[in-house]
């Protein structure tokens, strides 16, 4: 599974990506239930954020689903932050 994360917005509205393939990795099982309530959960057109926040933008193996802070749900929250702290 291919889990690719952008992050726009911000105050100096920096793009920030990331990747992770869990092709392979231990961990891909829970890498896989937390993608499926994340994505759950997203919708599928860019939502209005709020000045200053940051939104992202979910693709797992193609599909993409849109989220922005301040109303990330927790899966959501740890998908993002997980992507970018372990993706390249």
């Amino acid at each position: 599974m291919r889990i690719q994360v952008k992050r726009t917005g911000g105050f100096a509205g920096i793009e920030r990506h990331a990747e992770v393939d869990t092709a392979g990795r231990l961990d891909a099982h829970e890498w896989h239930d937390l993608v499926e309530q994340a994505v759950a959960q997203g919708r599928g057109t860019p939502p209005i954020g709020v000045p200053d926040g940051f939104s992202y933008q979910i693709t797992v193996d193609g599909r993409t689903v849109y989220c922005s802070d301040p109303r990330l749900t927790e899966p959501q929250r740890q998908l993002i932050t997980r992507v970018m702290k372990e993706g390249a």
